[in-house]
């Protein structure tokens, strides 16, 4: 397939991947963040009591991002502009950049910033980088804009590079991209889409990225949410308010924004934990995933839920352990290097400690004669003394259990379930509440003392 049509099947399948409903009617600043209503479901104003992802950049690569809108004004660096090379910090036809942005970073705006959209992680930065996700003219056609979007984003201080977008087929470039992020220990974010069906794209599946799908006020799936079993989190995907670049603010349903709000999770726990991998935060996402009413004993990840969805105060606060470097993520594949020795690509599939094994096969060296025949005079000095125990043991028979001592035969012991198994562990009463209450109700106002303390 072709670039080009490669983004025409983009742009007709998924394009930025939100239904929108249109704009706000007439409502007060006060009505627009009430409306959030994940930030009352995350009880986000006791988390920004423990962080507000200060310090820590978020890649949006999606359309421009407008940053002279009020709500986030200052918080928009320059970014760039894939196709064209200028700036990618401004006004656009298109809402979905700006939508994304102001779910990761948005700030409000008016007296103590109560008014209008606020997002997850209020004080980081939105490094936007524009793609030409619906355009069939390349501006460079001999170019990869998604490799270079990646590329730039993390050579410009992003820890975070959200995705909004499908991207059904994979270049090599864009792979050895993305292999190049993980090198850099950049925290990936995808949408799983919003077809409904249990078919994920080649971005969505690609090893170090963490897939996203959507899920209600009550917890429970989005009925247009795409899956499989690549589906590692689920987050807020319906009826959410968010900020707009062609008009004010906008209500939109879509697996888009459930990977905002993952994103916007991620800066938070960036900006609190600095010292921690990509592989860690993720960790901590999904060991304080949470999962609705009677889904708590699934078998996890579940293709629609992945580990469930997330609760960033029990991200933040829970006594989790770091784990190890890579977490829940698999690590990318890259081809081997043209370097002298054949050494790997940081991110290649293997623990990114095993040796390169790229010889050149020019017969044996004297060294390795020497080893082959030191080992055929162990091996059969092996063998001689076998032959003797076995005479002086004939009439004893084997020890008791059978091979390999009491208990039996050779083997592994019992292993627990899968990797980061919940089986009900850290699921609280309510889907995404840090306090007890009903499904899908908004938390009560906060206690004396932060919930989970």
């Amino acid at each position: 397939m072709s670039f080009t049509r490669t983004l025409r099947a983009v742009g007709s399948a998924v394009v930025a991947g939100a239904l929108l409903f249109g704009s706000a009617p007439a409502a007060s600043a006060d009505q627009i963040r009430d409306s959030q209503w994940p930030l009352k479901s995350f009880d986000a104003e006791s988390l920004w009591k423990v962080s507000t992802g200060k310090g820590v950049t978020v890649a949006v690569l999606d359309h421009p991002v407008y940053g002279d809108h009020p709500d986030l004004k200052g918080n928009v660096l320059p970014g760039k502009d894939v196709e064209d090379g200028g700036p990618a910090n401004k006004k656009d036809q298109n809402n979905h950049g700006t939508s994304m942005a102001s779910i990761i970073a948005g700030h409000g705006h008016g007296a103590g910033n109560s008014e209008g959209v606020k997002g997850l992680a209020p004080d980081s930065k939105i490094l936007p980088v524009a793609l030409p996700i619906e355009s069939d003219d390349i501006a460079a056609p001999n170019t990869d804009p998604l490799a270079d979007a990646v590329k730039y984003a993390v050579d410009h201080g992003a820890s975070v590079i959200n995705m909004s977008f499908g991207w059904p087929a994979l270049t090599e470039e864009e792979k050895q991209a993305f292999a190049y992020a993980a090198k850099k220990d950049v925290f990936l974010v995808v949408a799983t889409g919003n077809e409904g069906v249990g078919r994920l794209d080649q971005l969505t599946s690609y090893p170090g990225i963490v897939a996203v799908g959507a899920v209600d006020k009550s917890g429970k799936v989005w009925n247009e949410s795409n899956y499989g079993p690549q589906t590692m989190l689920t987050a807020p995907g319906t009826l959410v308010r968010s900020a707009g670049a062609n008009k004010p603010y906008i209500l939109a349903n879509g697996t888009s924004e459930s990977a905002a709000y993952v994103s916007g999770a991620a800066a938070l726990l960036r900006a609190k934990f600095p010292d921690l991998t990509a592989g860690q935060i993720a960790n901590r996402l999904v060991k304080t995933a949470g999962l609705p009413a009677g889904k708590e004993g699934m078998t996890l990840p579940d293709p629609h839920y992945g580990y469930g969805f997330i609760k960033p105060y029990s991200a933040l606060t829970k006594d989790i352990p770091t784990g190890s470097k890579n977490g829940p993520l698999k690590t990318p594949k890259t081809e081997p290097s043209t370097a002298t020795g054949g050494a790997t690509v940081a991110g290649s599939s293997g623990s990114g400690n095993e040796q390169a094994t790229g010889q050149k096969d020019s017969g044996l060296g004297m060294g390795a004669i020497v080893g082959i025949a030191v080992g055929v005079l162990v091996v059969v000095g092996i063998i001689v003394l076998v032959v003797v125990r076995q005479k002086k043991n004939d009439r004893n028979g084997p020890p008791p259990g059978g091979f390999g001592g009491p208990g039996g035969g050779v083997g592994f012991p019992p292993q627990p379930g899968g990797p980061y198994q919940q089986q009900g562990a850290y699921q609280q009463p309510g889907p995404y509440q840090q306090q007890p209450g009903a499904p899908g109700a908004y938390p009560p106002a906060p206690p004396t003392q932060p919930p989970g303390q």
